[in-house]
């Protein structure tokens, strides 16, 4: 479980304050998975970190009753100065979890051989794109969060493994995911929210949500 607790974000842009929420209170309960509609440059990104605990809110509370992921291609929790081989060891380390179940699966999906001891500061960005990706899949967790703008990989084999992975964890795991597009959230949730002036309005279906979603587009 997800609660937000009159929580306020904002952000100075140097020429006015931005704001992401305001005083805004919801809950996102276990086997609900929830999509999130919002316009580019809303705040999609800041709301999902501020659920993993990667940003904090400016004013209230937000409590998390569940593991939750860090999202989906997060690249903050890798020192660059390390292999993937010490990054994946430390992170189960850090998750009480077997250090050789977690550096093997890694190795497994990434397959980038060799690279796999090299420090991650000397991979290309689909490398790291695709060690970051395994390193989530590696561990399991009880809410998922999503962001569309997140980097993919382009490597098709890696694609495919990692994609039927994810699948198979989604299907038995709660999902929150923030995008500005309606199909992309018809794939995994059927209730949504769309975030608009700083509050984020909850409806019990996709089709509710898509309707305020797009009043507010086209207005």
């Amino acid at each position: 479980m997800i609660e937000f607790m009159n929580v306020s974000k904002s952000f100075w842009t140097g020429t006015q304050r931005k704001v992401i929420l305001d005083r805004a209170s919801f809950k996102v309960e276990l086997g609900n998975s929830l999509g999130i509609l919002a316009r580019n440059g809303t705040g999609k990104t800041t709301i999902i970190n501020m659920m993993a605990g990667l940003e904090k809110p400016d004013e209230g509370k937000i409590v998390r009753a569940s593991r939750i992921s860090f999202p989906l291609g997060f690249m903050g929790g890798v020192v660059s100065k390390h292999s993937a081989t010490e990054n994946s060891r430390y992170i189960a380390q850090l998750y009480s979890l077997d250090p050789d179940y977690i550096e093997g699966f890694c190795r497994w999906l990434c397959d980038i051989d060799e690279y796999f001891d090299r420090p991650v500061g000397t991979y290309s960005s689909g490398m790291r794109s695709r060690f970051n990706f395994a390193l989530m899949l590696a561990l399991e967790f009880d809410i998922y969060l999503i962001d569309e703008g997140m980097p993919s990989s382009t490597d098709v084999e890696f694609n495919r493994k990692a994609g039927a992975i994810l699948r198979d964890r989604l299907s038995r795991a709660t999902i929150i995911i923030v995008s500005h597009q309606p199909k992309t959230l018809e794939k995994f949730c059927r209730s949504a929210a769309v975030l608009r002036n700083g509050q984020l309005y909850m409806f019990e279906t996709l089709e509710e949500a898509k309707q305020l979603y797009d009043y507010e587009t086209q207005s």
